[in-house]
């Protein structure tokens, strides 16, 4: 075991510690469980995992899930979940939730806000209808949705933007956060400030630097996953990973490619979040542990074995490829769930395996594994794909 002096503060305890690199795990402290890093989010934008229930995901292992402030605050309305108890009683989900604050919607549903110095203006995506909201707002119905982690108030710029204007969006980002960090919380409820500055480092570093002098219980990297190349994109995470504190949680936002996740981990990041999981399922892929594929794919079409050799998830313990790509083609709505279920299973026993390695000493290992194999499934595909077609 690779265990460490454990570093803790009142929330965040480093567990232990990648020799080579700046790998760690680390257990954090949410009022609703205690959470192990390296960890992944599913998305569960508007209360719910797209077609998985509350109790596949415990049995799944997921430890926290995301919300999103906006969609919920829009339909079906923060009272309605007040009713319910709050979020978790509403979800019927008893483990930790993060929610977005509602800064993303700044940057996806560009064509429906206005943004100011005070706040961002929305017109409902659902009925048109006009929604104000500002830092103290967006902190309120976190507070009032009980979640664990409430994000501040951000603006998350396109890539690229003009300096200036990413200059511009950091002191508004610096300013709205500092008035979140001014209101109430839930009882026991975290909250994280966020680095942006576009592809300017200059500009990331001073907003760390400032974030950090405010005092947050933890702290995301931002504006990532917007457009920009690859290299760019772990580049960021690895600069910004520095320039935040030891003794904090790092958030890498909206991130979740296995190669990308086990890079950032590299540099010291320790949640990630993405969308990959779910919606790749519902065009049809599949994740496994080395890459992804179609599974539409005629190619599969008479194929026994499991969705992926090895797997231990309950899909791939009962099913097919073939019985799968089958639910799929004919839209039935069983083949998304079962994709689904197994996509998170792989992305869940993925962050297992690299927690266990960082233990274990034996990270720079599993690093060189995914950087050698993640495409090789990929490439055995397109093979396959080439026999097929030549009647092989």
């Amino acid at each position: 075991m690779n265990n460490v002096e454990p570093s803790r503060t009142d929330r965040f305890e480093i567990t232990a510690r990648d020799p080579n690199s700046q790998a760690r795990c680390a257990r954090l402290y949410t009022a609703h469980c205690v959470v192990e890093t390296p960890l992944f989010m599913p998305v569960g934008t508007c209360g719910a995992v797209r077609s998985i229930a509350a109790w596949e995901l415990e049995e799944a292992g997921f430890q926290m899930l995301v919300a999103n402030t906006y969609h919920l605050a829009v339909r079906p309305g923060v009272e309605v979940v007040e009713e319910h108890g709050g979020l978790h009683g509403f979800m019927g989900w008893g483990r930790a939730i993060l929610t977005d604050s509602a800064g993303y919607q700044v940057f996806s549903l560009a064509g429906f806000c206005r943004l100011s110095d005070e706040g961002v203006a929305f017109q409902s995506h659902i009925d048109g209808s006009l929604h104000w909201l500002t830092p103290a707002g967006a902190m309120a119905l976190q507070r009032r949705l009980g979640s664990d982690i409430a994000m501040v108030l951000d603006e998350c710029l396109h890539y690229p933007v003009p300096y200036d204007y990413a200059c511009k969006a950091v002191e508004r980002t610096l300013a709205w956060a500092a008035r979140c960090l001014e209101e109430p919380r839930a009882p026991g409820q975290l909250v994280f400030g966020i680095v942006q500055g576009g592809k300017y480092e200059d500009l990331r570093g001073r907003c760390a630097a400032e974030l950090v002098r405010l005092g947050f219980d933890g702290y995301a990297v931002g504006g990532v996953s917007v457009g920009e190349p690859e290299g760019l994109l772990l580049e960021w995470a690895r600069r910004s990973a520095r320039m935040l504190p030891e003794d904090r949680p790092r958030y890498l936002m909206g991130v979740g490619m296995f190669n990308q996740m086990v890079e950032a981990v590299s540099a010291g990041i320790d949640m990630f979040d993405c969308v990959m999981p779910t919606r790749f399922a519902r065009n049809g892929t599949a994740f496994t542990r080395e890459g992804r594929y179609p599974v539409k794919s005629a190619l599969y079409r008479h194929d026994e074995a499991p969705l992926e050799e090895g797997c231990g998830c309950p899909v791939c313990r009962r099913y097919s490829r073939g019985y799968v790509r089958h639910l799929l083609n004919v839209k039935e709505s069983l083949g998304m769930r079962l994709l689904t279920m197994h996509n998170l299973y792989c992305y869940q026993d993925f962050v297992q395996q690299m927690r266990e390695a960082i233990s274990r000493g034996s990270f720079s290992v599993f690093r060189q594994q995914v950087a050698a194999n993640y495409s090789r499934i990929r490439r055995d595909h397109l093979e396959r794909v080439r026999q097929h077609r030549q009647g092989g």
